[in-house]
């Protein structure tokens, strides 16, 4: 039986492709979904999602995550958020090389359309491709509930600088910690989301602030904007970006933004936040003492913030996406 589109629904998850799987594919039209099976990338995935495809004979199916079928008798329409998966030394192994080589780089060439999120990416995209500007579309990032600035703040009973992501060496963290251990401030904490690893907690010590960092583990989304809300300012150094939800999802809960100019992180803060020079430890440094020493300022990053957000709904993604899959079908 012909359907008019099929959605691959495993990607959602605690993750920023999680994040845009779960937003975009409950406001497109109720269709069905692939919600069981392998995970998406596993070994066997690829010819599993192909199968179905085959088998349900959709008029379009569409991936919110860069796992497309090598087989697609339906227009395909996929999802490439950045290529940190080639291009940072310290994920692109032989295998991920392979797979995008094999798999991602020959199912471009046979898409509708391929969709990414930021301009920054749809650069990097084109260049690896080779193909035509209007086959690869930015279709954003969004942020809604419950990343709101009215809301309860986390208060845990020192002011902290938050960080949140993983700890990836593309995002920069050591630099970070030496900047944050050069700031005059010594009551203030840096506090990061997530479980630290051996490693993290060895660069933590190196730099001396394993007194001043703390570590949220785990937590929802809720307990997250909480985070935001309470934070004296987030920073996000990283090296590169396909977008940076934490940066949008920091100003949208009232949290002035002090971020990389690097990757897209340049075009989510604009000029609501302050852009440094990630490879600057001393620019970083200064970026977070000019927040934490003017009052007025963070007040007025915190309406910027606001504002900037605004310019980021999922209702607007996806019917970027939408549009995309409804000429695909």
């Amino acid at each position: 039986m012909t359907t008019a589109l099929l959605s691959d629904a495993r990607w959602i998850g605690l993750h920023g492709i999680g994040r845009f799987a779960a937003e975009v594919l409950r406001r497109l039209p109720l269709h069905p979904q692939l919600k069981e099976g392998p995970r998406p990338l596993s070994p066997c995935d690829a010819l599993w999602t192909a199968w179905q495809v085959r088998h349900r004979r959709p008029r379009a199916y569409f991936s919110p995550g860069f796992n497309p079928p090598p087989l697609c008798p339906a227009p395909l329409v996929f999802t490439i958020h950045d290529l940190l998966q080639i291009r940072a030394p310290e994920v692109a192994t032989a295998a991920k090389r392979a797979y995008y080589a094999a798999i991602v780089g020959p199912a471009c060439r046979r898409a509708f359309r391929v969709l990414t999120v930021s301009e920054h990416s749809r650069t990097q995209i084109l260049e690896w491709t080779g193909l035509r500007e209007d086959r690869v579309v930015n279709v954003g990032n969004g942020v809604g509930e419950p990343f709101v600035p009215d809301g309860e703040r986390y208060d845990p009973g020192y002011r902290y600088i938050l960080y949140a992501g993983n700890f990836r060496p593309h995002k920069n963290l050591a630099r970070l910690f030496a900047a944050f251990r050069d700031l005059p401030e010594p009551d203030l904490r840096l506090l990061l989301t997530g479980d630290p690893d051996t490693a993290i907690l060895r660069s933590v010590e190196q730099f001396g602030v394993p007194g001043r960092t703390k570590f949220a583990g785990r937590i929802s989304d809720a307990a997250l904007a909480r985070l935001y809300r309470g934070a004296e300012l987030v920073v996000l150094p990283s090296l590169s970006e396909g977008f940076g939800l934490p940066a949008l999802e920091a100003m949208a809960c009232g949290a002035p933004v002090v971020a990389s100019r690097a990757g897209a992180l340049p075009e989510v803060v604009g000029p609501a936040g302050i852009l440094v020079d990630p490879l600057e430890t001393g620019e970083i440094r200064r970026g977070m003492e000019r927040v934490l020493a003017d009052a007025e300022l963070r007040t007025a990053m915190k309406r910027a913030g606001i504002e900037r957000a605004r310019l980021f709904a999922w209702d607007d993604v996806a019917a970027r996406v939408r549009a995309v899959l409804e000429e695909a079908s």
